[in-house]
């Protein structure tokens, strides 16, 4: 194996524990020495990879948010229509809610300790919740009849990122089930009235 692929390896080590500590016990909770013992790798690894605890941050939250791309790239594979795809969305979300690995979104918890616009960790979490919306957006479009207005297609895309992301922050408290159940109700109604809206 060469040298650069046993860097990418431990660098991915470092990301993946780095991850796993960041999700159980938050951000500013986490020292780089934690990381460090965790991962089993020297300073000077760490260093090399992320001269910065902000990187390692960031670099965490852009491989989650990858990660969390692909599964919905495999969702739309198999399912017949954006409408079914968005449905699928949201039962992705009520699968999340209820498994043993959910501990809240990573991204509303990085900007809950990053709030300050032009912060590289700020800017990783708008990249993600941006990336989410555009999917949703085209999905939408695609569900909607055509002659939608563009302008109607993002106000319910809007809403439904919106119906997401409050079902997730209620799931936390516990309540997953009624808020993704509430959240898909609600989802069905603004694509209905919009459908009707032509």
């Amino acid at each position: 194996m060469s040298q650069r692929a046993v860097g990418g390896e431990k660098r991915q080590h470092i990301v993946e524990t780095a991850y796993r500590l960041f999700k159980h016990h938050g951000f500013h909770a986490t020292g780089i020495d934690r990381i460090i013992a965790e991962a089993g790798v020297a300073k000077m690894t760490m260093y090399r990879h992320f001269p910065a605890k902000d990187a390692l941050i960031v670099a965490v939250l852009d491989w989650r948010a990858a990660r969390f791309e692909r599964q919905l790239d495999r969702l739309a594979e198999t399912s017949p229509t954006p409408q079914r795809t968005i449905e699928g969305i949201f039962d992705w979300y009520e699968h999340w809610f209820e498994s043993t690995d959910f501990h809240g979104c990573l991204f509303q918890h990085a900007l809950g300790e990053f709030g300050a616009p032009g912060h590289p960790v700020f800017e990783a979490v708008a990249r993600q919740k941006s990336d989410l919306c555009k999917r949703i957006r085209y999905l939408v479009a695609r569900s909607l009849p055509e002659g939608i207005p563009e302008v109607r297609a993002e106000a319910v895309a809007t809403t439904l990122v919106m119906l997401i992301e409050g079902a997730t922050m209620l799931a936390q408290l516990g309540q997953g089930r009624g808020a993704i159940d509430t959240a898909r109700l609600a989802a069905a109604a603004v694509l209905s009235d919009a459908d009707a809206a032509r």
